[in-house]
């Protein structure tokens, strides 16, 4: 390759991952795993993984847990469902690893979210009440960085 022209491979691929991003922003609440994932597209677990961080900036589970995550938020603010509801209405079959999930993103319990954002964008726009309560990304970059020693 001279530079001057895209690999056809590697735009194949990036389409490839597009549609696995697609899938992961509408099918967040069902049950999704990397190998599913993968195989929808045709590619090994451990390739689409690496291809999709390269991408993406970030794995493809940690982009679905984002996913639910932001769901989450919303279905708390909405004040009508247990935390644990909520957990499972996002596609989380574990509460441990969705409040793990959620306070890493979040910066704080589900059950404390719930309780600090009860009434917080009453009398608010949607349209503004949805920006002021989006969750920081790239919060989690510096939340937990596993240490090398």
């Amino acid at each position: 390759m001279n530079g001057t022209h895209p690999d056809p491979q590697h735009l194949r691929d990036l389409a490839r991952l597009r549609r696995v991003r697609d899938r992961i922003d509408r099918e967040y609440a069902k049950p999704l795993d990397v190998e599913a994932l993968a195989r929808g597209v045709h590619m090994s677990a451990g390739h689409l993984s690496r291809q999709f961080k390269l991408a993406f900036g970030e794995s493809p589970y940690s982009y679905l847990m984002t996913r639910r995550v932001e769901r989450a938020m919303a279905l708390l603010r909405r004040g009508d469902l247990s935390v644990t509801d909520v957990c499972f209405e996002v596609g989380c079959s574990s509460l441990g690893t969705f409040s793990t999930r959620f306070t890493e993103l979040v910066g704080m319990p589900p059950g404390a979210y719930k309780r600090e954002q009860a009434g917080a964008t009453d009398g608010l726009p949607p349209c503004v009440a949805k920006q002021v309560t989006r969750p920081i990304r790239n919060r989690e970059a510096r939340a937990s960085e596993p240490s090398l020693d």
